[in-house]
């Protein structure tokens, strides 16, 4: 039975032997603490270019907590000249209360002022600081979390984080020093009263390292849940029309309010947990609250206090309540606030891409002879032991178009994201070569060399001119004119109302699949990249079309290389080589077809 114990406690707890403590010891093994202590350590990283404005935020509170305790002590001095019926002092003392009075008001009001302006500041750092870097964010590793997770966190918590960067410190330095201050003021009169009032300070104390811990726990919970929340909802309007168009809306609405359910439940637990930690900090303070008011009543009866003085010890002991149950409501901001924090550090922590600047620059001043891209023994699996290309090869040249098939999944817009470095091969390299013979691998800088059309809509609400000005926002109107020439949109852009200045909805709301289609082109060829990758960016155009498109392409920049992603044997017929993505291997098929001119 004794190892049994030594087991179950540790350290001097082994003579205590007191369960709610070893849970307290076995929370703070578990790291809590640290990991709590380099959330904040994060925060104040963003406060400190207002460390002046904040030393003037502390100062000012401080400033207005004194004035309201000398308030307080006025109080007792006019209560005891009434009682005495001393009336020549009366009308001093109530000036003096007043004024102490007002200028505590304008005070808390610099106070409130300078706090919001803060904490509009380090809001905006930390949300431009935190988008630039989930910008440069790995691709990969980003696309581990749902876009409303994302989302979520980039709002939510980051509001959480900045309405806390500033005003914690200078709240946890003011309510320390109130909380001195009266106690002082009340060891003044009486220590014994002093030591009544602080009687409930440890077991809060102890209280609130174990709320803290089951805190974090709650919140971190609400968080992931409301992430799952937005999740959903960005999930569901972006495929609106989908959804409408299968009947599948009811579905949706049972999925909401499955999920609502979860929020409801996580919500609650969290409220129950905070109404119970209120009613045991309460319960503490009321019961010292009695004993306060019963050892006045003392006093008083033996006359060794004024009704004056009486009225201060009760007025400062709630005070002094009050005091210590801010700090502790500090707490639960605290907890919010590094939660919050740690959830936007996974995010803003995310490995980052690889740059080669100086690289691109040499690149681009060489970009006139054409760019090759080249894959030599690349392996690669999203997931491991699960490959997607096993030990392939590919090249493309300039003055070429180069055509990728396959069936759906086997790895064609895979090839397409290396060659954009925006996933790195595991094995081997994907790789540009200069006309000059100079190679660099594929990095987030080189992209500048490169005019990508992918999958799907990616037109956003704005003007047609707008939309395609997203590569080049200083091209003129005959420029964005003549790409749409090229792209074989000019034809149907000229009849809209506006012409390039008509405008689109979201996703290009207004305009076919296929209209959309020559706008994205229309964009690609704007940028007037060496190399073109279109990933399935003609397949909604009639093959005519589509031919016209790939030829004026090649017309336009001789020298360009193109790599195509598609299904269409009218693509395949204008290919100088065809490379087939099957079973993780890439294969150039031997029938080569060159029908450019």
């Amino acid at each position: 039975m004794k190892e049994t114990t030594e087991k179950k406690y540790s350290g001097f707890n082994r003579i205590i032997k007191s369960d709610a403590l070893q849970a307290l010891l076995n929370k703070k093994n578990e790291g809590a603490l640290e990991e709590f202590i380099s959330d904040w350590t994060w925060i104040f990283s963003y406060s400190k270019k207002y460390q002046w404005a904040i030393v003037i935020y502390t100062l000012v509170g401080v400033v207005g907590s004194s004035l309201g305790i000398g308030a307080s002590v006025l109080t007792k001095y006019v209560i005891d000249v009434i009682v005495n019926k001393k009336i020549d002092q009366l009308w001093l003392l109530a000036f003096l209360m007043i004024f102490s009075t007002v200028f505590s008001l304008i005070f808390s009001s610099v106070v409130s002022r300078l706090s919001a302006k803060i904490s509009i500041y380090v809001n905006n750092d930390i949300r431009a600081n935190i988008f630039e870097k989930i910008m440069d964010a790995e691709w990969l590793s980003l696309n581990q979390y749902e876009s409303g997770d994302v989302l979520n966190r980039f709002s939510n918590d980051i509001r959480s984080v900045s309405a806390n960067a500033v005003n914690w410190l200078p709240d946890m330095i003011i309510q320390v020093y109130t909380f001195l201050a009266t106690f002082v003021v009340i060891c003044y009169y009486d220590i014994t009263m002093a030591l009544i009032a602080l009687i409930s300070a440890p077991f809060l104390l102890i209280s609130g390292k174990y709320i803290l811990r089951k805190m974090q726990m709650h919140k971190k919970k609400v968080l992931e849940v409301n992430s799952q929340m937005m999740g959903f909802e960005v999930e569901a309007f972006y495929n609106y029309d989908t959804i409408k168009s299968f009947g599948v809306t009811g579905h949706y609405n049972a999925k909401l309010h499955k999920l609502q359910k979860k929020y409801e439940e996580t919500n609650l637990d969290y409220n129950l947990f905070t109404i119970k930690s209120h009613v045991w900090m309460k319960i503490l303070n009321t019961l010292v609250s009695f004993v306060a008011f019963g050892y006045c009543l003392f006093l008083l009866w033996n006359g060794k206090i004024t009704y004056g003085t009486m009225t201060l010890f009760l007025q400062q002991r709630n005070k002094l309540s009050g005091n210590f149950d801010s700090l502790v409501k500090i707490l639960p901001n605290m907890v919010n606030s590094a939660v919050a924090a740690h959830r936007v550090r996974e995010i803003a922590e995310l490995p980052k891409e690889v740059h080669h600047d100086g690289k691109a620059k040499e690149m681009e001043a060489a970009a006139k002879q054409g760019i090759s891209v080249q894959m030599r023994n690349v392996s690669f699996s999203y997931i491991e032991e699960k490959k997607v290309l096993n030990s392939s090869n590919f090249a493309a040249n300039p003055g070429e178009i180069i055509a990728l098939v396959g069936q759906s999944g086997e790895g064609k817009t895979t090839i397409l994201r290396m060659i954009l470095g925006l996933i790195n091969p595991q094995e081997g390299e994907a790789i540009l070569r200069a006309g000059n013979g100079e190679e660099y691998s594929a990095s987030a800088d080189l992209r500048k060399l490169f005019a990508y059309v992918p999958q799907g809509n990616t037109l956003f609400a704005g003007t047609i001119a707008e939309n395609i000005r997203l590569i080049k926002e200083d091209a003129t109107d005959e420029e964005v004119v003549e790409a749409l020439k090229t792209s074989c949109a000019w034809e149907f852009v000229q009849k809209m109302e506006g012409g390039i200045h008509a405008k689109l909805g979201d996703r290009g709301k207004g305009i076919s699949e296929g209209q959309a289609q020559r706008i994205a082109l229309a964009r690609a060829i704007l940028r007037d990249a060496p190399i073109l990758l279109l990933d399935e960016a003609t397949s909604a155009l009639d093959a005519e079309t589509e031919r016209k498109v790939l030829k004026n392409i090649m017309k336009q920049c001789p020298n360009k290389t193109c790599i195509v992603s598609t299904h269409r044997s009218s693509v395949l017929n204008m290919c100088q080589r065809v490379y087939c993505v099957l079973d993780t291997k890439i294969t150039e098929l031997d029938e080569k077809r060159n029908d450019i001119n």
